[in-house]
């Protein structure tokens, strides 16, 4: 396909950058994040080469799971400010080039909805059916998505005496989007964020979003499609869908592509975590070649780490402990028996050369890129906050009170930053914009990288034969020329020599991360030498090719 063919598919070659509100930047100096705060940052997002913001939930909520237990579908969360401060934000987004897409959570509410209350005070009023209800515990024996804090999914409610279902947590209520009249408030939801500015939506745990017979979730997920793009014709929907290929390419609505607009890819996050921990790029080798073919305007999500635990319930028990031992040795850095809460410069002992390693992967691979905020000035969990909260902490601006995050003298800030070693004054934005070497200055480079290779995000992928088992190396192509991508999972010092064949004389090399390396082409191949963690980005110009570099 050629580039001019493409339309306004603008997620295929997207740099998506996740953030909460609450912890970005604290404006009025109440200790919590702002949109006004948030807004002031938007030049350092445009500068970092982010295209797309991606916002965790900051509408009205009693805050009892970081946002996604929602009281308004309609609101924002008073300590964030108010629709009009989220509106202005959106302004200087899109003056800056950047598109917003926000949580469309829509399992389940909190237990503080209107919804639910009406729901358990009159089964027979207009929101009785809102929700699943059952007058005994059904014997149900599935498993809730968090086992080692909720003994199921059932709960009965103190004030009716009945049950209702809860896939997650008790305080938040299953929808049953089943009915017909909660759909149509789900589209007015959809409609009313897109009226005022975002450009699409994340997905919350899309394989839960309906309990019916087979088949019914994707009935779902095409009408909210179709609403979706009869309202805005360039939105989109990013699903968080963790399961096997096979059943994500469901999910993405198989051939047609009429269902999710994207997903993130578990498996391929996953494998390289695996690979990462055998310094072996087997695994993650194996997952791209077994990545099924999307429909044109389909993409995939690749993440080094999202806003939950770092999931492995894919891989098999022992690979997961493998990754465990490797990168989560102490059992208060697991959670669930399946994920792991710490950030990956914790993981990597904040070593430089292993976070370049694993960020050049990621961008490098076929997909758009999802950053977590903070990923790019290295970010590291706070291990004294329990669970899934150690990753969310504030943002790190300068190494001052706060680190920059709250004005100084604000008495209590809405999370603990972390402590030595990994505090504002070891880890901070400020400090890496004058440091040329700094791992923040690395993502820009990265970033605009992978902006000038729309063969990341468009092209055919070829995974390569290298002869070696801890060597990484892939092929793009578009449009005449070839993006290569070349990583040693191996041990600093563990250098290799490679041939990548079949490259023909003539052929064009431009190096697009290192400008000091000049790879030749010889023998009819292009040989190269890569040290242990080593990484190159290539771009092969075919002679005769009209494409530049």
């Amino acid at each position: 396909m050629r580039i001019s063919e493409t339309g306004d598919r603008w997620w295929k070659t997207a740099v998506f950058y996740n953030l909460d509100v609450k912890t970005y930047l604290d404006w009025n100096g109440d200790g919590i994040g702002d949109f006004e705060g948030l807004a002031n940052r938007l030049d350092y997002l445009a500068d970092l080469g982010v295209t797309c913001l991606w916002l965790a939930p900051f509408y009205p909520s009693p805050r009892r799971d970081n946002g996604y237990d929602i009281s308004d579908y309609y609101g924002v969360h008073p300590d964030y400010g108010h629709l009009g401060d989220f509106v202005e934000f959106v302004r200087t987004a899109k003056d800056r080039g950047m598109r917003i897409i926000v949580d469309l959570v829509v399992n389940h509410t909190s237990q503080d909805h209107p919804w639910f209350q009406a729901s358990r005070e009159d089964p027979q009023g207009e929101y009785g059916d809102f929700y699943l209800w059952r007058d005994e515990k059904p014997d149900d024996d599935t498993e809730n998505m968090f086992p080692d804090v909720e003994d199921g999914v059932w709960s009965q409610d103190e004030t009716s005496g009945r049950y209702y279902r809860h896939t997650f947590y008790r305080h938040q209520p299953d929808l049953n989007t089943d009915s017909a009249r909660v759909r149509e408030e789900i589209e007015k939801v959809l409609g009313f964020w897109l009226q005022i500015g975002a450009d699409g939506f994340r997905v919350d745990a899309v394989p839960y979003l309906i309990e019916s017979e087979q088949g019914r979730e994707h009935d779902f997920l095409r009408s909210l499609r179709g609403a979706l793009t009869r309202r805005h014709g360039s939105a989109m929907m990013l699903g968080e869908v963790n399961l096997p290929y096979g059943e994500q390419l469901e999910f993405f609505g198989g051939e047609d592509g009429d269902e999710l607009t994207m997903q993130f890819d578990f498996v391929g996050n996953q494998a390289l975590w695996l690979s990462m921990a055998r310094q072996d790029a087997g695994p993650l080798r194996a997952a791209l070649q077994s990545r099924p073919p999307l429909a044109t305007g389909n993409q995939w999500g690749n993440f080094v780490r999202n806003h939950d635990e770092l999931t492995l319930d894919q891989l098999s028990e022992e690979e997961r402990h493998e990754v465990f031992d490797a990168f989560a040795p102490e059992k208060a850095q697991r959670i669930h028996d399946r994920g792991i809460v710490r950030r990956a410069p914790g993981m990597l002992e904040s070593d430089p050369r292993r976070l370049r390693l694993l960020y050049s992967l990621a961008y490098s691979l076929p997909g758009a890129p999802v950053l977590y905020y903070g990923e790019e000035i290295g970010l590291i969990e706070n291990g004294a906050i329990p669970g899934r909260s150690a990753v969310r902490t504030p943002m790190q601006w300068t190494d001052g009170e706060h680190g920059g995050f709250a004005p100084a003298g604000t008495a209590e800030i809405v999370a603990p930053q972390p402590g030595e070693g990994a505090a504002p004054a070891q880890i901070n934005v400020s400090e890496q914009l004058r440091d040329e070497h700094s791992l923040l200055a690395f993502h820009r480079r990265l970033i605009a990288a992978y902006r000038s290779s729309p063969e990341i995000g468009w092209g055919e992928l070829t995974v390569l034969e290298t002869g070696h088992d801890c060597v990484l190396a892939h092929r793009l192509t578009l449009d005449g020329a070839d993006f290569v991508a070349v990583h040693n999972l191996a041990a600093h010092g563990r250098s290799v020599e490679l041939a990548l064949d079949g490259v023909v004389e003539g052929t064009e090399v431009a190096s697009l991360l290192d400008p000091t390396v000049q790879p030749e082409v010889e023998r009819g191949g292009l040989r190269l030498e890569l040290d242990g963690y080593g990484a190159l980005w290539l771009r092969l110009v075919a002679p005769g090719s009209r494409r530049l570099h």
